[in-house]
Order: C-alpha cells, then sequence, then structure tokens
C-alpha cells in the first residue's frame, strides 16, 4: 500500500470504532508532494479522546502491535504514532480538515495550507530546516492559501521571518 492508502485504511478502521484521526506531520508532506518526501511514519492526532486500551485494541485488530510510543506491522516498515493533542498548528486550531477518499477508505488530512502550518511551526520555533524544506515541497506541489500562510505566521510573531522565505513558497 502506498502512504495514503495505509493511513487511509487506518484511518477508516479507527473512525468505525469511534475514534476519529487527522493525518499530519511527514506523511501529509509525503501524500502532497507527490512522493518527493518519504516519511517513516503516520502521525495520527486524535480529535475525539480514546482510552490507551481502545486505541490498543482498535490498532491490534488490524495487526499493528504497540512498541513503546508508537504501532507496528509485519507487513510494512511504516509505524502509526499518536502524538497528543489538540489539533493545533503553533498556537491556534487547525482549521480545515480534508477527507480524501482512497481504494481502501478515507482519510482525514490536514489541508494543504495547515500542512504547510504545521512545518512551518516546527522551522519558526526549532528552526527546523528539514521541516522548512517539506513546506516548500507542499507549496510547489498545491495550491495553498499564502495570505492565509502570512497572517498566520504574523500571529505566530513570525512575520518577518515569513517575509525572508514567502518567494520559495509560491
Amino acid at each position: 500500500m502506498s502512504v495514503g492508502e495505509l493511513a487511509a485504511y487506518v484511518c477508516s478502521h479507527l473512525r468505525k470504532r469511534g475514534i476519529d484521526v487527522v493525518l499530519t506531520g511527514g506523511s501529509c508532506v509525503a501524500i502532497y508532494s507527490r512522493g518527493r518526501y518519504v516519511s517513516r511514519d503516520l502521525d495520527f492526532i486524535e480529535t475525539r479522546f480514546a482510552t490507551v486500551a481502545e486505541l490498543r485494541d482498535a490498532m491490534a485488530e488490524i495487526g499493528f502491535e504497540p512498541e513503546s510510543r508508537h504501532y507496528s506491522h509485519k507487513d510494512t516498515d511504516l509505524i502509526v504514532e499518536f502524538p497528543a493533542g489538540p489539533l493545533s498548528l503553533g498556537s491556534e486550531p487547525a482549521g480545515d480538515i480534508k477527507e480524501v477518499k482512497f481504494a481502501t477508505g478515507l482519510l482525514r488530512m490536514l489541508s494543504p495550507t495547515d500542512c504547510v502550518k504545521d512545518r512551518l511551526a516546527a522551522y519558526y520555533h526549532w528552526k527546523d530546516l528539514q521541516s522548512l524544506e517539506q513546506a516548500i515541497l507542499v507549496a510547489q506541489a498545491q495550491n495553498i492559501d499564502l495570505p492565509e500562510i502570512k497572517r498566520w505566521s504574523t500571529a505566530e510573531g513570525m512575520g518577518r521571518s515569513f517575509s525572508e522565505i514567502a518567494s520559495k513558497l509560491k
């Protein structure tokens, strides 16, 4: 399965069990950049609380076993993680959640614009240059709302940083 197909499979299965999640992080970049970036994990943020036992049982039903803070499956090198919520981009909640249909199910993921914000948050706050490159890959492959990213960057106190990189996001 592709990253998107596996993510949709997991997302749909969890939803059937009453566990709502949204894909974030590098896997969103991998999907939106059409494979120009490769991620080794699927980061899902829960939007409706599930207990550790509920999550463990739901993941076990589709063959994923817990290992420390993530889940692995014998048939894939990709691991599944559930970072702590809330689903936010810097100091603001995530906005538009995109739903993408795959043959394996429905995937809920950050929109391209919010994916860029997510990656820029890591760049702005931790000086993570790899996250900046990921933001650029998404911006080059997808239609993004650059004025919204500028507004958000300014609200994060990063208006000057945004001005320095804005041309790379076009």
